[in-house]
């Protein structure tokens, strides 16, 4: 099994929801530096709260965010302009259908 696929694209709000094992809150920068190591991306600023962690990443030039949600137990990328980021969450939602 794969340690990182897609469990829902929201398109039209740029927003692309994971399937992994083994998430929580305190395990999420080792598993956020895996999925970063595994696309590859770059981690330009990180930012924890009080139950969610959101990362700025570059993805092939284009920043999204990359968060994870303590309550929910979710983990998702989230696009900062939806419409002109629509390649690239299209690309990386494709690219999580078979799994990384």
């Amino acid at each position: 099994m794969a340690e990182f696929s897609l469990r829902e694209y929201l398109v039209d709000s740029g927003v692309i929801i994971l399937e992994t094992r083994h998430f929580d809150f305190d395990s999420f920068p080792r598993l956020g530096a895996r999925l970063m190591e595994l696309l590859p991306a770059a981690i330009i600023e990180k930012q924890c709260d009080a139950d969610i962690h959101t990362w700025l990443i570059d993805f092939e030039g284009t920043h999204l965010f990359l968060k994870a949600e303590h309550y929910a137990g979710v983990l998702w990328f989230e696009a900062l302009n939806p419409t002109a980021d629509r390649e690239i969450t299209d690309f990386l939602a494709h690219m999580l259908t078979k799994g990384l």
